[in-house]
């Protein structure tokens, strides 16, 4: 059942990790991790080594499974782009302190490390949703 749930044909569950793309695999151990039924969900990640596609689509799956199955997903990233799909709630982690705010209020944060981060040339999603907001 969590097979379908994530994305992937039931026949995935015969295979070995080798037989699958990589989206699958990310996609095969999310269901493993669901078949617990978790209310705390934790992604280290997630899109690490996806193309840009796959990667909007496992976005939108992290979206939906946060929203249906009403999981808390603790997430570590590095790709903005699933951050601001992805997060209501941002924490970063700065001159050994760590900042939690929402994505507009990290986004407007003085700090310069913060600042280039969210502002700088890996900033494309970021800069898009803090015009819209």
């Amino acid at each position: 059942l969590r097979l379908r749930m994530v994305g992937l044909p039931i026949e995935a569950a015969g295979k070995l990790p080798s037989q699958l793309s990589g989206g699958m695999v990310k996609r095969a151990a999310l269901a493993r991790a669901l078949a617990l039924d978790p209310d705390i969900l934790f992604l280290d990640e997630p899109t690490a080594g996806l193309d840009p596609i796959s990667a909007a689509s496992f976005d939108e799956l992290i979206v939906y499974l946060h929203r249906s199955l009403r999981l808390t997903i603790v997430m570590i990233t590095h790709d903005l782009d699933t951050l601001i799909a992805t997060c209501d709630r941002v924490a970063v982690l700065v001159d050994r302190k760590i900042v939690v705010d929402t994505l507009a209020g990290i986004m407007s944060n003085p700090h310069p490390w913060i600042q280039e981060y969210f502002h700088g040339p890996r900033a494309r999603a970021a800069q898009a949703t803090a015009g819209a907001t």
